[in-house]
């Protein structure tokens, strides 16, 4: 075992190898997942993963503007990734080398790409798999707001106990059973209407391969496009799992840093942390945080949530404590005008180029 390699990890990782010669010996062959991207002038990150699979999706962007439809049912997800298999990334006409990780993610930062703000399209090539493209997002350095949002109970209700929606997601066969949180997606056009150029970024502790059934449950209902920052459930070098909290807290951390340009609306609900970790966030960064907006689950979705009626103690706590407006409401129709006259008293309307 390799020094400073968990346990866990380990017998993962040789679990895997043992899949992959397994498969591969019955016809089963590399394929890239590519993941919608975002950067800046200065940089561009690049998402995307390495499997295993014998009958192989539609190979496109997993989450373009207009998804294909997903493959309903266990079969998309009977894949195992290919550790370390080396990837070519191609920005611009040029082309830049990388590995996949243990997990088969691949996560590419490339400095120096010479794309202006706006949509783009990259390439992702991992040996012996076929170039699928992905789109990316370079946020300009004028763009003033941006939106981090939730996904579970706050852009979509699936109804079912918070320990079973990751087995629910991955095995439902219809997504119709998610039902959509009234208002959320008007909220967040009138956010984008309001500020004119809104980079909205979806986050959330669940997993990777559940992106593209989430993408077209956006895209049906007229929610802005933009990356999916996801996690990966399994073992890491130090533990048996992640920690979704540490996941949210990371990437928070991580965008302010990217954009210190960007002032976030960040949006959850009261299901779950989400309130304790925006509130902490703006408590130490209150400059990077114009407002924060959590739904309030009814007393069935909090049982669901967490097994009681009401919200658990942590999520009650004050989150505007940094001096950062918050509000709370049971959807998009009461959180839409609070949070605008919120950024109205701070971001004036762009000025009408007519």
């Amino acid at each position: 075992m390799p020094s400073g390699t968990h346990v866990a990890a380990a017998v993962e990782d040789a679990l895997n190898r043992r899949l992959i010669s397994f498969l591969r010996n019955r016809g089963w062959r590399p394929r890239t997942i590519a993941h919608t991207g975002y950067g800046s002038p200065d940089f561009v990150r690049i998402l995307g993963r390495v499997v295993m699979t014998r009958n192989p999706l539609p190979e496109a962007d997993a989450e373009a503007d207009a998804p294909a439809k997903p493959v309903r049912g266990w079969r998309p997800y009977v894949t195992a990734p290919v550790g370390m298999i080396p990837v070519t990334v191609t920005v611009n006409g040029r082309d830049h080398h990388t590995r996949a990780d243990r997990g088969g993610y691949i996560d590419l930062s490339v400095p120096d790409h010479g794309l202006e703000p706006g949509w783009h399209q990259v390439t992702l090539r991992a040996r012996a798999s076929t170039p699928v493209p992905a789109r990316v997002r370079i946020i300009s350095p004028r763009a003033r707001v941006g939106l981090v949002s939730d996904i579970d109970d706050t852009v979509m209700i699936t109804a079912v106990p918070r320990p079973l929606i990751a087995v629910w997601n991955t095995f439902v066969r219809h997504h119709s059973s998610r039902r959509v949180v009234p208002g959320m997606a008007r909220f967040y056009r009138r956010v984008e209407e309001h500020v004119g150029d809104l980079p909205v970024f979806y986050l959330s502790t669940g997993a990777w391969n559940v992106v593209p059934a989430i993408a077209e449950f956006l895209h049906e209902h007229d929610y802005p496009f933009g990356p999916k920052l996801m996690t990966d459930w399994g073992p890491t070098n130090t533990g048996w799992f992640r920690s979704g909290r540490e996941h949210k807290e990371r990437t928070l951390r991580r965008l302010r840093t990217e954009f210190p340009h960007v002032h976030w609306v960040l949006v959850g609900d009261d299901g779950q942390r989400d309130p304790a970790i925006y509130a902490e966030f703006a408590q130490e960064f209150p400059e990077a945080v114009a407002a924060i907006a959590i739904r309030q689950l009814t007393p069935g979705e909090q049982i669901l949530s967490h097994g009681t009626p009401v919200a658990i103690p942590e999520t009650r706590r004050r989150s505007g404590d940094g001096g950062v407006p918050t509000s709370h409401g049971g959807d998009g129709v009461a959180l839409a005008p609070r949070v605008v006259a919120t950024l109205r008293d701070q971001v004036p309307e762009p000025a009408s180029t007519g």
